[in-house]
Order: structure tokens, then C-alpha cells, then sequence
């Protein structure tokens, strides 16, 4: 893409090969200015070469097709040259000056790929965070030695070079500015930057000047330049895309936003991800693999500000939110509709098992987690908030803890600006679980308190929810007993309102209270019954949570034998389910009744193939523990 570095990189090689001696004839360079109103065509590139080759004035050939000759006798007859045409736009400013001979070589940088010519590409990309600190570093150091900025605001350093997309143009942008701001901070330009929300309003605005090219080191126009050259339907498709929620966006995702069939966007995206204005990212590996698209952050920028600007685009931009909004909660409902299923309801559309639900899940997690945040704009509220609902499930099946919380604190927010009581209420119950999942007890507390406060003006009874979840906060808080009387609230109100799957919630709730007071024996009863009322509802998955805790009472019981058979009986429905959290914990459990039933050899085999599941489940810290249990009984 513009600003990458391609001029710098092609010189850069130019002079080392120079210096190793590989290009006896010497070196040619010429600027085609191809993305200039005016671009130097290659009859004008011609007569620029052969002045270079020495052939000018009286010695030039009167016509074009006589110079074209002359420089081509003229490379023949020399020793091996390097010719660097640089920024092209179009074959036709390159192809005539090539030299017809394999004798010598050519470089050439453009902006577009030309896929249509039997020529090797180099695809650059951005720079690595090591890379751009040191190029920022590196730059401020050169004109003053002593400025230690670098050293000193390392973190605010790291993020203005995240806020550049580690572009090489806009961190030379960024330095110089800050070589100009020799007496501000790094953090104060991070600011700026932040508060703006478009890098390229602050950095062209900055410390304007030149490169060692003399180009203009700005960004907005190398951008504009390149989505000028764009036929409308490719712009139009590049605008829709900078709206997509996400880093990266799917084909069929894409296709929604721009009210298209995916045959027609895919080639469209293809002619985008030529110009280098869209990069291509595969996702999964063999048969299941899929191509996703990506913008690069300040082309994003670019593009919100071009849609943003014009009421047309806007309305345009608009449009396609609402569309890929709907795509998302049509198929989050669908994929939490197949993680939900129990055998003799309708079977969800799209989704043939629970396996192909989380695959998709998995791979539109970020564009799903950023949509919800759209539930900000009251126009998108409605439909963000749903997709949250929708989401809940997976989110806490796959140990996503953090998108949990942001997710249900968004959507917690836009039901209270709407009044609606009963949703917010289940919007607090929900952040109750997702902190305390996430090792926050004492807010989790809090929340599920305010959820109680909120269901007292609905007279819900979806309130039983809000209890259990505070009786599990308490239980973490250490407040067993307060604990215990939360969880006995919330089965005797499932039980008056004859919900036997809420009852089955607060017997399993309950039994962990008692089991942290150490009655074990009562807990082991109670957790049976939660998994007899999981068994009746026909909840495999939760029956497998129930037969998971059982097993943890009946070890502590001193019931070893019934707690390996417990946990075996757990690992198989979690595996079925494809719950590698849930298997990863219940193996360690598993490993725990081996040590008390004396089984040794069964202990480490337990602890390594949680290792092997947490892993899977994206939970690094939990495989380094229990392979480090494992290690020490090798």
C-alpha cells in the first residue's frame, strides 16, 4: 500500500548491491509519479534514460520509436544494469522500458499488482512493533542523542506506533513531529491522536516537510490518490468495509454489508486486495479453511471519513450496518440455538451439530463482540442488544470472559437508557456471572445485588437466576452461609414456579455452598439431585456440570472409586459437547480422585490430558499448571 516503504526499500537495495559490485554497468533509477495527477508516461521515462546513458541534445533520435532503439542497443551493449522504475500505477509506463534481455534486472514498485504479467512479486507489508519502535527510536535519536523520550515512555511509545499502524509513512510523520515537539511528551501526541479518532487529521497536520525523496510526508493523500483510482464499484465496496465491526471481516459478512451475492463481492475484494488496499487473512487450515479481508487501520480511518462526509454515503453506510446486523443476530441466534439444543425440539436452520455452531462462532467472534458495541447508537440498539443475548452462552462455554463483560456492560447501558427494567435486570444478572468467572467476586456481588433490586419491579421469575447467581458469588466472597441461603431462596422459588431447570441451577449452587461448609455428605446429595433434574429436562450438557461437582463432594467424602466413576461420566459429556474448558477442569478433578484412590499411575496421565484440552480451549496459563503437575510426578 502507499507509504509502506517501497521507494526506500528498492533504493536501500540498489545501493548495497552497487557496493557488492553485482551491476558493472551501473544503476538506473526513474520516478514514474504514477499516482500523480500527472503520472510520467514511459515515451517521457525514455528520454529520461537515455539522458542518464549520456545520449542527449543533438545525439538524441528525433522520434520515439528511434529512442525506444537507441536505448535498447545501448543496454545491450553494456556490462549487467539494475533499472529501478518506481512508482508505477499502470503496466504501460514499465513495459516499453524493459530491456529485452535477460542480461539485466528491473525493480519496480507499485501500489497495484499486475497479476496479468509473468513477473515475481514482493508483497510488503507493515512493520513489525519491534521494527517501528526502533524506527522512531532510531529517528529521534539521530538528531538529538540525548533525547531518551523513547526510554523513558516506552509504553506510550509502543502505543503511538499501534495508533500508526506500524505504516513506515505516518511513524516518519509521527517522528518528525516529534522532533519539532522536542519539549511535549510522546503521551501528549498519543493523545491527540486518540481524542481525534483519525490519525491521519493530527499527523498531516503536524510537522509538514519532505523525505529523503522529496515526497510529502503526508497520509491522506497518498490515501486519496489510491481510492480516487478506484472504479465506484470497488470504492463503494472499500467504504462499506471500513464500517465492518472487527479487524476482520468474512466473505459472506462482507457480501451483507454491501448487498451483494459473494461471487460478485469476492471478485470485487480480489480487485481491492490488487491495489493493496485490502489484505487477505486465511482462517482455520485444509478443507475448512476460509479467506477473510482486512483493512489496514488508517485505510479504515480513511474510509469511515469518507462516508462521514458526504449525507448520501452516510445514509448508504447506514443501510449496510442494519444489514449486517441482522446477518449476525440471525446466525448468533441460530449457532446459540444448536448449542442450546436438547434432543425433541425443532432443529436450528444453518447449523448441523454443536461442532459446526462454534466453528463459525469462533471464527466471527470479534466482528460479533464489535457489533454489540453498536447497541451505543440508539438507531442499532435494538439489534446489538439481541446479538448480546445471543452470544452469552458461547461466550461463557468458551471461557471468553473479557468479551462477556464488555459485551453485557454495553448492552446493560443501552437497556437502561431504553427503561426497560426486566432486561436490565438480566443484563446485571449476567455481568454477575461473567465477573465472577473472570476471578471477580466482590463486584460479581454487586451485580447480582442490583439485578435482586431491579427484579423487584418486574415480579419476574427470572428472579430464582439472580439469587443463585449471588448465593456463587458469596460462596467466592467466603460468605458460605449468607451463600447457602441465596441458593436455597433461588430452588424454592424455581420450585413454587415448577421451572425444574432452575431448581436443578440452585441444588447444583447449593451443594458447592455446602461443600465449601464441609458438608460434604449433604453436598454429594445435592448435586445428585441437580444432576437427576438435568437428566429429566433432557440438559446433557449442565447434567455433565452436576456429575463434574458430584464427583468433587464424593472425593471429599472420602468416596474415591464414586468420584473417578463421577468424573469419567462428566469428561465424556463435556467431550460431546466439545467443552474443552469444561473437560480441561474436570480432568484435573479427575486427577485429584486417582491421588486419593491411590491410583498413581492414572494421576499424571489425567493431569497431561487436561493440559492437551485446556490448551485447546485457548487457556495457557491453566495447560502450564497442569503440566507442571504432571512434571512433578515424572
Amino acid at each position: 500500500m502507499g507509504g509502506i516503504g517501497k521507494t526506500a526499500l528498492a533504493v536501500e537495495a540498489g545501493h548495497r548491491v552497487r557496493a557488492k559490485g553485482w551491476f558493472g554497468g551501473g544503476t538506473l533509477f526513474v520516478d514514474l509519479r504514477g499516482y500523480d495527477d500527472d503520472p510520467v508516461t514511459a515515451d517521457q521515462a525514455v528520454l529520461a534514460l537515455l539522458d542518464a546513458l549520456g545520449v542527449r541534445d543533438k545525439d538524441l533520435p528525433p522520434t520515439t520509436e528511434r529512442q525506444y532503439d537507441a536505448y535498447r542497443t545501448l543496454l545491450a551493449e553494456r556490462d549487467r544494469m539494475l533499472l529501478i522504475l518506481d512508482n508505477a500505477s499502470d503496466p504501460s509506463q514499465y513495459l516499453p522500458l524493459l530491456p529485452g534481455t535477460v542480461h539485466h534486472r528491473v525493480l519496480i514498485t507499485s501500489r497495484d499488482r499486475p497479476d496479468a504479467l509473468p513477473v515475481r512479486l514482493i508483497d510488503l507489508e507493515t512493520l513489525d512493533t519491534d521494527d517501528s519502535l526502533a524506527l522512531v527510536s532510531r529517528a529521534l535519536r539521530d538528531t538529538d542523542e540525548r533525547d531518551d523520550r523513547p526510554v523513558r515512555e516506552f509504553d506510550a511509545l509502543r502505543e503511538l506506533t499501534h495508533l500508526c499502524g506500524h505504516l513506515p509513512l505516518a511513524l516518519q510523520i509521527a517522528a518528525a513531529m516529534l522532533r519539532r515537539r522536542r519539549r511535549r511528551s510522546i503521551a501528549s501526541l498519543v493523545g491527540e491522536i486518540k481524542e481525534a479518532g483519525d490519525p491521519t487529521s493530527v499527523l498531516d497536520n503536524g510537522s509538514r516537510g519532505t523525505d529523503l525523496y522529496g515526497r510529502s510526508l503526508v497520509l491522506r493523500p497518498v490515501l486519496e490518490t489510491s481510492y480516487r483510482r478506484l472504479p465506484s464499484d470497488q470504492a463503494r465496496l472499500l467504504r462499506l468495509l471500513a464500517l465492518a465491526p472487527g479487524a476482520e471481516t468474512g466473505t459472506e459478512a462482507v457480501a451483507t454489508l454491501a448487498d451483494l451475492d459473494e461471487e460478485t463481492v469476492l471478485s470485487l475484494l480480489e480487485d481491492l486486495a490488487a491495489t493493496h488496499l485490502v489484505t487477505t487473512v486465511r482462517e482455520g487450515k485444509g478443507a475448512t479453511s476460509a479467506v477473510r479481508w482486512r483493512l489496514h487501520d488508517l485505510v479504515r480511518a480513511y474510509g469511515v471519513g469518507v462516508a462521514a462526509g458526504d449525507a448520501g454515503l452516510r445514509a448508504e453506510g447506514e443501510a449496510a450496518r442494519e444489514r449486517l446486523l441482522s446477518f449476525y443476530c440471525r446466525w448468533a441466534d441460530a449457532a446459540d440455538d444448536r448449542l442450546r439444543w436438547l434432543p425433541g425440539k425443532a432443529e436450528p436452520e444453518r447449523f448441523r451439530d454443536r461442532r459446526q455452531a462454534l466453528s463459525w462462532l469462533d471464527v466471527e467472534r470479534p466482528g460479533l463482540v464489535a457489533a454489540v458495541s453498536w447497541a451505543e447508537e440508539q438507531r442499532y440498539a435494538d439489534a446489538a442488544v439481541q446479538l448480546a443475548w445471543h452470544l452469552r452462552e458461547y461466550l461463557r462455554w468458551r471461557g471468553y470472559f473479557d468479551d462477556w463483560i464488555t459485551a453485557t456492560e454495553v448492552v446493560r447501558k443501552a437497556v437502561h437508557r431504553s427503561g426497560d427494567r426486566l432486561s436490565e435486570a438480566i443484563a446485571w444478572h449476567n455481568l454477575g456471572l461473567a465477573l465472577l468467572e473472570s476471578g471477580h467476586a466482590e463486584r460479581a456481588v454487586d451485580a447480582e445485588t442490583r439485578a435482586l433490586d431491579t427484579f423487584q419491579f418486574t415480579e419476574d421469575h427470572r428472579e430464582a437466576l439472580a439469587w443463585n447467581g449471588l448465593g456463587h458469588a458469596l460462596r467466592k466472597t467466603g460468605r458460605v452461609d449468607e451463600a447457602t441461603d441465596a441458593h436455597t431462596r433461588a430452588r424454592d422459588l424455581s420450585r413454587a414456579s415448577g421451572n425444574l431447570h432452575r431448581e436443578a441451577l440452585a441444588w447444583d449452587g447449593l451443594g458447592r455452598a455446602l461443600r465449601e461448609a464441609g458438608r460434604v455428605e449433604e453436598a454429594a446429595h445435592a448435586h445428585a439431585h441437580a444432576r437427576d433434574l438435568y437428566q429429566a429436562t433432557g440438559d446433557r450438557y449442565r447434567e455433565g456440570t452436576a456429575w463434574h461437582n458430584f464427583g468433587i463432594a464424593l472425593r471429599k467424602a472420602g468416596r474415591a472409586e464414586e468420584a473417578i466413576e463421577a468424573h469419567g461420566r462428566a469428561v465424556e459429556l463435556f467431550r460431546e459437547f466439545d467443552d474443552r474448558y469444561g473437560e480441561g477442569r474436570t480432568l484435573c478433578n479427575l486427577a485429584l480422585a486417582h491421588q486419593a484412590a491411590h491410583h498413581h499411575g492414572e494421576i499424571r496421565t489425567a493431569y497431561l490430558q487436561a493440559a492437551d484440552a485446556y490448551t485447546r480451549a485457548s487457556a495457557p496459563t491453566k495447560a502450564a499448571q497442569a503440566r507442571a503437575r504432571a512434571a512433578e510426578l515424572a
